[in-house]
């Protein structure tokens, strides 16, 4: 699961941490960039030493660190990080974005309500919390059974 109940040091302070799913670990891009570099260069050996090599490497070479600049792209914009935290008497949500900025919300524990919207949010089974006049998402970025079980979780609480 992409989220994970942090242990405290004491019961009146719970906090959730929530992140996108990364399927591709720093292993896995190392290998799949390996292979890529490997197969496009496998076609040019006949080529050695003719001047159509020269004029195929520049496009071989731009589609070999396009795939890496796509994949470093998608990592980077995965590095989103939610952190719901709650007290006795207080709700707290702050999201950590990718490009550095931050988003918080807050709320009195007693107001809040989680929601489960199954149709007619942005993506099916949409997860917000609602209080003080407000209501934020949380967890968008989960699959649809990871998010109604991430809802079930949170109506224990609220």
């Amino acid at each position: 699961m992409p989220y994970a109940w942090m242990p405290s040091e004491d019961d009146t302070r719970k906090e959730l941490h929530l992140w996108p799913h990364q399927s591709l670990r720093p292993r896995g891009y190392a290998r799949f960039l390996s292979v890529t570099g490997l197969l496009i260069t496998l076609p040019l050996l006949p080529l050695l030493g003719s001047p159509l090599l020269w004029a195929l490497l520049p496009f071989l070479l731009l589609a070999l660190f396009g795939m890496k600049y796509a994949l470093d792209r998608n990592r980077r914009d995965g590095q989103i990080l939610e952190v719901l935290t709650l007290t006795e008497d207080n709700a707290q949500l702050e999201r950590r974005n990718a490009d550095g900025s931050s988003q918080s919300w807050q709320c009195n524990r007693y107001w809040t309500r989680a929601e489960l919207h199954a149709e007619g949010g942005p993506v099916p089974n949409y997860v917000t919390l609602k209080g003080n006049g407000r209501e934020v998402e949380i967890g968008a970025f989960l699959s649809e059974e990871e998010r109604k079980e991430l809802f079930q979780e949170l109506a224990k609480f609220f």
